[in-house]
């Protein structure tokens, strides 16, 4: 493949149309740029929202634990399950309407990110349900190309 270039002699009259010349296509492009700071800034919190808007969804009882299994490693996923499963455990138990409206309709309104360490992120997110408002931690790392929230503790 090919990139047209074209070229005009010192000579050439105006009216005349340019001679093309045909330049091989590999030299014709850009290197690729490496992701930015800003980037990755910007992807570690769209992973921070959507990790934590889906564990809300978890401890509401509208999602299944599952569904987190690729983005939190094992240790917080069973915490997450834990709490999920004595949520449901006290609410079978009462009575309580506040207690029934626990972490319903969860949206999350605002979250934070700084970097600690090159790979590693911290961040923190408000959480608005039904009931309150609460504050949830996250620290995110990087293996293998991926994000994995190594701890998640919800307030």
């Amino acid at each position: 493949m090919y990139a047209v270039t074209p070229i005009r002699s010192a000579t050439a009259n105006p009216g005349r149309a340019a001679a093309v010349r045909q330049v091989p296509l590999s030299t014709a492009t850009v290197p690729v740029s490496p992701v930015r700071a800003a980037d990755e800034n910007s992807e570690i919190l769209a992973i921070t929202r959507s990790t934590v808007q889906a564990a809300m969804e978890v401890l509401a009882g509208i999602r299944p634990i599952h569904q987190l299994a690729r983005r939190l490693d094992p240790r917080c996923l069973a915490v997450l399950q834990h709490r999920s499963a004595l949520i449901r455990r006290e609410q079978a138990r009462s009575a309580s309407p506040a207690l029934a409206r626990l972490h319903r309709n969860s949206i999350v309104r605002s979250v934070r990110a700084c970097e600690v360490a090159p790979g590693i992120y911290e961040a923190s997110a408000v959480v608005v349900d039904d009931v309150r408002a609460r504050a949830v931690a996250v620290r995110l790392e990087r293996s293998k190309q991926v994000w994995r929230v190594t701890e998640f503790m919800v307030g």
